[in-house]
């Protein structure tokens, strides 16, 4: 139930990234009824790719990279949260999944909305959401 709940919040981050970035998109209808029913399954197509890839990759690549984490104090982890997003939208276009991401610092401003997103849905809530 706490994964179903992780990728319902990485799809409300998603979307509000989609929203404020013109280089994150969605193929389909732009407006009305239309657009929602065009892009629904997609972004949780795309949440659930990010869940997965935030789970199971993004601690992999975050070890390795600790060397440069901790030279950078830190500031490395928004490239590797990027990369994740980047992998994410490689990742969806393998499936046919209508999603596109345009270049690195789309994808950096992407990573940080979403993580933005997560605190302040997990703040309202009280509860944790991440996996």
């Amino acid at each position: 139930m706490k994964f179903v709940a992780w990728v319902l919040v990485n799809a409300l981050g998603i979307a509000v990234a989609a929203w404020l970035f013109e280089g994150i998109s969605f193929d389909g209808a732009t407006s009305g009824q239309a657009e929602i029913e065009d892009k629904i399954l997609p972004l949780l197509g795309v949440a659930l790719i990010f869940s997965l890839v935030t789970a199971w990759v993004a601690p992999i690549v975050k070890l390795l990279s600790l060397p440069l984490v901790i030279l950078t104090l830190g500031l490395f982890l928004f490239v590797v949260n990027a990369a994740m997003f980047l992998l994410t939208g490689w990742l969806a276009d393998q499936f046919d999944i209508p999603f596109h991401v345009e270049g690195f610092w789309t994808a950096l401003g992407a990573s940080i909305v979403i993580t933005v997103v997560t605190w302040l849905v997990e703040a309202v809530t009280d509860t944790e959401v991440r996996g």
